[in-house]
């Protein structure tokens, strides 16, 4: 669920003197909320010279949370929204694709896991482009300065069958860049910052049809949320948690797939494991393991998680790599 301080801009009575009363009682998000004595919280409001402001912005958080609790839907509701709005988006990669059965499913959130040079960013790249260039809008997070349009071209170019910097025919490279929309995010707090903007954008229908966002991608995740899990303190997790709902939210209210990619640890008895510890696990829907054969373009690519695929089911792509 959201941490308080980026909920500031569209409630005000959420601002920074409400959230440090919060803060002294370990509250700093939406979950933190919910799992707190409410009559304690409220106690403690009224002992305080700001108590009417106070209980203000608890009666305001309480609002917030109900205006969050999901329509309850029966069996054949369910599936019919699942044939009808949760669509299959190709990556670019018959392996993955066939892993997937048949790419990226709208309302889920799939995580690409590997060591470095695995295959990872080149994957969230092919993705991005692929589903832009079959007409949908993506949204890319670039954590790590990795987002290379130079590829993105090289990738239209070689799909699209003319080559990059041919003045004769611009239209299909310019209008695949145009659907893809980066921003540059370096810790988790601009994360939510952007991702509650874009909430309001869908909520609000600001978003024009033709250009709907079918695609969020993060790369990646692992990079805005480590740096926070230092120390014994509860809310690194808390926000690592409230920026996996939110990512879940915003894929299956507005039809979105949701790509993140995550980093290889070291693990128990030298082997690797994947970053962000148990509590991470259970966030995705899907988690592939990406992992490159050595001296090659190879990229083997099995199933860790899948909620209708056995795991350890295998593939293999090859990666396109460019010097841009």
């Amino acid at each position: 669920m959201a941490p308080l301080k980026s909920m500031e801009k569209e409630y005000p009575l959420i601002d920074s003197h409400f959230q440090s009363f919060c803060a002294s009682h370990a509250i700093f998000s939406l979950e933190d909320f919910l799992l707190y004595d409410l009559h304690a919280l409220i106690a403690s409001a009224d002992n305080h010279s700001s108590s009417i402001t106070f209980k203000q912005g608890i009666d305001q958080l309480l609002s917030v949370i109900d205006t969050q609790l999901p329509p309850l839907m029966n069996g054949l509701q369910l599936l019919e929204d699942a044939e009808c709005n949760k669509r299959l988006l190709p990556t670019g990669f018959k392996g993955i694709d066939a892993l997937l059965g048949g790419g990226l499913r709208a309302g889920q959130l799939t995580e690409l896991v590997g060591p470095s040079s695995s295959g990872k960013t080149q994957a969230c790249l092919t993705s991005a482009s692929t589903v832009a260039k079959n007409g949908g809008s993506v949204i890319y997070f670039d954590t790590g300065n990795s987002f290379s349009p130079q590829r993105i071209a090289h990738l239209v170019g070689q799909t699209s069958g003319y080559v990059i910097g041919n003045q004769a025919e611009p239209g299909p490279l310019q209008k695949v860049m145009e659907r893809i929309i980066c921003y540059s995010v370096f810790d988790i707090y601009q994360m939510f910052d952007v991702l509650q903007q874009l909430k309001i954008n869908l909520k609000s229908k600001i978003v024009e049809p033709d250009r709907r966002v079918q695609l969020l991608i993060v790369d990646s995740i692992s990079s805005l949320i480590t740096p926070i899990l230092g120390g014994s303190g509860p809310q690194g997790h808390a926000l690592m948690i409230s920026a996996g709902y939110l990512l879940k939210k915003l894929a299956d209210e507005h039809n979105i797939a949701v790509l993140v990619t995550n980093h290889m640890v070291a693990g128990e008895g030298g082997t690797s494991k994947p970053a962000l510890g148990e509590s991470w696990k259970s966030v995705p829907h899907i988690r592939l393991l990406l992992s490159r054969e050595y001296g090659s373009n190879v990229c083997n690519i099995s199933t860790l998680k899948h909620p209708s695929v056995a795991s350890d089911r295998a593939a293999k792509c090859v990666l396109c790599i460019c010097d841009c």
